[in-house]
């Protein structure tokens, strides 16, 4: 097995994790009972399942990314069997793997495209063709599903992939020098090291890192070989794809968001794997880039369309804001291992604030339909011309269907995001109901959460050693909370002197029976953005514990542009049994200029501009939580108010 890590945090693993209710079960549940079923169907309706045997002449010509497609779903698929064995699921995927079997090349090779439409072209592209991508993703898929049914055939056919690609890619002599256009292959290399132990992985996943970027350039390299004049990204210049520097030079977060968040997650992998410091100072570099500078207020990352990723500093639109649900998601697997690097709540924040607003919202309640992009200001008129997949109603699929799987094996293993472990302590990232197996000190420790977060703050947490034992149990107190709590056996403890880089460290004898009672008082609160961040200026968004809050039309009529909010308007938080069985709200009086003085008056009541002067009138606004935004009907939708 892999060597001794340099992360100063273990993941506890999905397996040793049990959700026993409330709002992650449920979502769980309903990935398992709803989505999956659905995605499966639809990769099977439209060629993606067969795309391994496909023929000529045949309909559903297989796209160069759709192996990453199944490859996802498989891997949400595999999740899901961790928490609640199903046969015929496991049916299903080894049909899958027994395609891949058959199709894949004696060297070794294996993408349903390049097997059967365009044999003579592997190789040639890796700038905008996703072999590497698919790769990956089908490297994931096969770790995932080793762990949970221990069957060696998928991880055997990607470990035969995996080493056909170590010699194709390489610096000696014959090698390709290049790297992928697409990034997830350097994660999912570190993935395969771990599941098998072979160092040759982590050693490929590195050589990707560190090739990135060099010069000459290797897509002008490889379009030279294809007959082109070299004219750097078709998207722009290289930092479309992070290609631009070598990782290590780079500074700001740049180009696809989707593509930069996976390549910084394999970068913190390697740095970790390898205690690669001037890696992890890149990583924490990149870091502070996004977070201060080019983050949405609902964890979503990417604000154009036209390189579906980053501009400059401080542009954050809402109407026009991208915010691709896998850049969420990729977001997520960056913060995750970060945190592990450094075992830092900044981490875990941005971790929770993402998921519980950016990937959220990329999926309906009722787990059937999917947002591509996720703004923050909805006007459903504007449709039509809104940029690239920016709507105001969810999809049942896409054409490039890369966010369905992608929020479904997210959901599936959110539980492997809850916990970790290291030199003696247990730590506590995410709150939810449920219970955990950890061993540590050569005995298993159960750690049993109650709770109702995120509606409620207040979790009490059993811990029940085998027998009496000292170590510490690091609970994270949330970025968002000001006066958190703590209590063990009904006895107070001072915050102040046990919290350490947003973690409070309750180091004592446990014994079975022992509770921690911790409070997070979730106030109604006002955010504000930077003043660089024109496009919310004068406003705000409103938040409650991990969540951010926004205006549909359902609750508040249209114009919601023209609601503002006063300063010493009392914000209410109320319970409506018919709002999602009973979502907590946010109330209070707003200011709406009286429009019975623009239908009436001087001239025909149809003036576009008047003098300043409106008399407005107070109405009561009802703020949602983000994440549940367009599921009754199609309306308007904002997230940041104007302030009165």
């Amino acid at each position: 097995m892999p060597e001794a890590s340099y992360r100063k945090l273990e993941p506890v693993a999905l397996s040793r994790v049990r959700l026993t209710g409330g709002f992650w079960a449920e979502r769980v549940e309903t990935t398992r009972a709803v989505t999956l079923p659905i995605e499966y169907d639809l990769c099977k309706k439209t060629g993606r399942i067969d795309a391994w045997k496909w023929a000529p002449g045949e309909r559903h010509e297989p796209h160069i990314f759709w192996d990453s497609d199944v490859a996802k779903w498989i891997e949400a698929a595999a999740y899901s069997l961790t928490t609640r064995p199903d046969k015929k699921l496991e049916r299903r995927i080894d049909a899958v793997v027994e395609m891949m079997a058959q199709a894949q090349g004696e060297d070794g090779y294996l993408n349903s495209h390049f097997l059967r439409v365009e044999p003579q072209k592997r190789w040639t592209n890796l700038r905008d063709w996703h072999e590497l991508y698919c790769a990956g993703h089908l490297m994931e898929a096969a770790v995932a599903y080793h762990e949970v049914t221990g069957k060696r055939e998928f991880l055997d056919l990607m470990c035969r992939y995996a080493d056909y690609i170590g010699k194709v890619f390489g610096r000696k002599k014959g090698q390709k020098r290049g790297y992928p256009g697409h990034e997830e292959i350097e994660l999912a290399l570190v993935k395969l090291y771990r599941a098998t132990g072979e160092r040759r992985y982590l050693d490929l996943s590195k050589f990707f890192v560190d090739e990135r970027g060099r010069r000459p350039h290797y897509c002008d390299l490889e379009a030279v070989e294809r007959g082109e004049v070299p004219k750097g990204h078709r998207h722009g210049d290289y930092r479309y794809n992070q290609s631009h520097l070598p990782v290590r030079e780079q500074t700001e977060v740049l180009g696809h968001a989707v593509r930069a968040c996976y390549l910084y997650a394999g970068m913190a992998d390697v740095a970790a794997e390898t205690g690669d410091r001037e890696l992890a100072r890149a990583c924490r570099r990149l870091w502070k880039n996004l977070t201060e500078k080019r983050l949405f207020v609902t964890g979503g990352v990417g604000p154009t369309s036209r390189n579906e990723g980053f501009t400059i500093d401080y542009d954050l639109p809402n109407e026009s804001a991208y915010a691709e649900t896998c850049a969420a998601i990729a977001l997520v697997f960056w913060a995750h291992r970060m945190l592990h690097l450094d075992a830092d709540a900044q981490y875990a924040d941005v971790m929770e604030r993402a998921l519980y607003n950016g990937v959220l919202s990329g999926i309906s309640l009722d787990g059937k339909r999917f947002f591509y992009a996720n703004p923050l200001a909805v006007y459903p008129a504007m449709n039509e011309f809104s940029p690239g997949h920016v709507t105001a109603t969810r999809q049942e699929w896409f054409g490039c269907a890369c966010c369905p799987p992608n929020v479904a094996r997210l959901l599936a293993s959110i539980g492997g995001y809850m916990y970790s472990k290291g030199r003696n302590e247990i730590w506590v990232h995410l709150y939810g109901a449920g219970a955990v197996e950890i061993e540590t000190k050569g005995q298993n420790v159960s750690i049993e959460q109650k709770t109702e977060y995120p509606w409620q703050g207040r979790v009490r947490i059993h811990v029940a050693p085998e027998r009496p034992s000292t170590f510490a149990l690091a609970l994270r107190v949330p970025g968002w909370c000001r006066q958190a709590k703590v209590k063990v056996n009904g006895k107070a403890v001072a915050l102040d002197k046990i919290i350490r880089k947003g973690y409070a460290h309750i180091s004592r004898e446990w014994k079975s029976g022992d509770t921690v009672d911790f409070e997070l008082p979730m106030p109604v609160e006002r955010i504000e953005a930077n003043p660089k961040v024109r496009q919310d200026c004068g406003r705000v968004a409103l938040q409650r514990g991990p969540l951010v809050y926004c205006l549909e039309e359902a609750d508040n009529g249209r114009d919601l542009s023209d609601l503002a909010l006063p300063r010493d308007s009392r914000l209410r938080v109320v319970t409506d049994r018919k709002l999602f069985g009973g979502t907590p709200a946010i109330v209070g009086k707003a200011l709406r200029r009286d429009e019975r003085a623009w239908k009436t008056g001087a001239g025909d009541g149809r003036a576009l501009y008047r003098p300043a002067g409106s008399k407005t009138k107070s109405v009561t606004i009802k703020a949602v939580p983000y994440f549940l935004w367009a599921n009754r009907r199609e309306g308007e939708m904002v997230v940041w108010i104007r302030e009165a």
